[in-house]
């Protein structure tokens, strides 16, 4: 394990960027009705993250502890996704808490998939 001061700070600061992503993102898209927000952030997340992976397969360690580790650590809301499924079920809002699971499960694994095909015809 490398917890270098310097490892410490590229994660911190690609988890400041994803962070800071991720809240423009929910500032911009109404989410009043349903989780909108963590949906798109799921799918962008999910694409970017599969298509540098397979296009840039040498990526470097400095570049993978910044994006991967840090910037899509922070930007992705895999937690906050579950959290807002719990609330849609809890509120008696099946529907929308099984719409949002497909939604995000399956759209985000075909955003992976069109990551890694891009990626790999990039490469």
């Amino acid at each position: 394990m490398d917890f270098s001061l310097t490892s410490l700070a590229l994660v911190a600061l690609g988890g400041a960027v994803g962070a800071i992503l991720r809240f423009s993102i929910g500032q911009v898209v109404d989410s009043s009705q349903f989780p909108w927000a963590t949906f798109i952030v799921n799918i962008i997340g999910a694409f970017l993250l599969a298509l540098l992976t397979f296009a840039l397969p040498g990526i470097g360690t400095t570049a993978k502890l910044f994006l991967f580790t840090g910037l899509f650590g922070a930007f992705t809301t895999m937690s906050t996704f579950t959290l807002e499924t719990t609330r849609l079920f809890f509120d008696g809002e099946m529907l929308n808490a099984g719409l949002n699971i497909l939604l995000n499960a399956g759209l985000c694994v075909i955003g992976a998939i069109a990551g890694r095909y891009i990626g790999l015809l990039i490469a």
